[in-house]
């Protein structure tokens, strides 16, 4: 077994996904680079490498079960256990603010919620065992302020005009995710919080974002790497609690 932290991350070979690979792997802890091209996932690793990080690209597709059995047989054979497990992946296949409710396509709320929500349950469960070898277990699901329910209605909040049902909807569920898994978990050494990484200058972000992308990295980083005394079935922004 491995004595090195191992951390798996998904959507990894670009944006906020690759910062946080590259500031763990700065804290001496091997990344796993999930990407769902393997070659932009080697690249990524590469790039990493040279920055003398102990990085290796893995086949993640989160919307694939073989993907993910492949994963969980190359982690349990290669490490023996999953350190720090990141729910990183997600999609937006509307505009920010579209007050679509009653128009959005099932099409898009079933795929939204396919990669936002329902992959980020079968990728945790399928490396639950694995996790559980772990002297400190961590899950981070990477949610959104989106998702907040309290903050979507209460006129005035930041995020009260922007609505956008299927993605806001797959976070909000997400943090459901988060409560019930961190309840059962209760007891054990293993911690899942729900992080919000900012509006950030991403692909999904936009130029607009106002915040950089190693900034948006960090609440991730610092969910991942809890001491033991850290919470537990929280929803964070850089160290801050949000409302769900």
């Amino acid at each position: 077994m491995s004595t090195k932290k191992v951390a798996l991350i998904s959507g990894a070979n670009k944006g906020i996904g690759f910062e946080t690979a590259r500031q763990l792997g700065k804290q001496g802890i091997t990344v796993l680079v999930g990407a769902r091209d393997l070659g932009k996932g080697e690249a990524a690793a590469s790039q990493l490498k040279k920055e003398g990080i102990d990085a290796q690209a893995i086949q993640f597709d989160v919307v694939n079960p073989a993907d993910i059995k492949t994963g969980v047989e190359k982690v349990e054979k290669e490490f023996g256990k999953l350190d720090i497990l990141i729910n990183n992946a997600g999609i937006m296949l509307e505009g920010i603010g579209g007050n679509n409710s009653s128009t959005v396509s099932e099409e898009i709320l079933r795929k939204t919620f396919d990669t936002n929500f329902f992959s980020a349950i079968s990728v945790t469960r399928a490396f639950l065992p694995l996790l559980k070898k772990s002297e400190a277990g961590r899950i981070v699901n990477v949610s959104s302020i989106l998702g907040s329910l309290t903050l979507h209605a209460t006129e005035g909040s930041p995020i009260y005009e922007a609505k956008s049902l299927a993605y806001d909807a797959s976070k909000t569920a997400l943090n459901a995710f988060t409560v019930h898994l961190a309840h059962e978990l209760k007891g054990t050494k293993i911690k899942v919080n729900s992080a919000h990484p900012g509006w950030v200058k991403t692909d999904m972000g936009t130029d607009a974002a106002p915040m950089e992308i190693a900034d948006g990295a960090k609440t991730e980083v610092e969910l991942a790497t809890l001491g033991p005394d850290g919470p537990t079935g929280g929803y964070f922004h850089l160290g801050e609690a949000i409302s769900w």
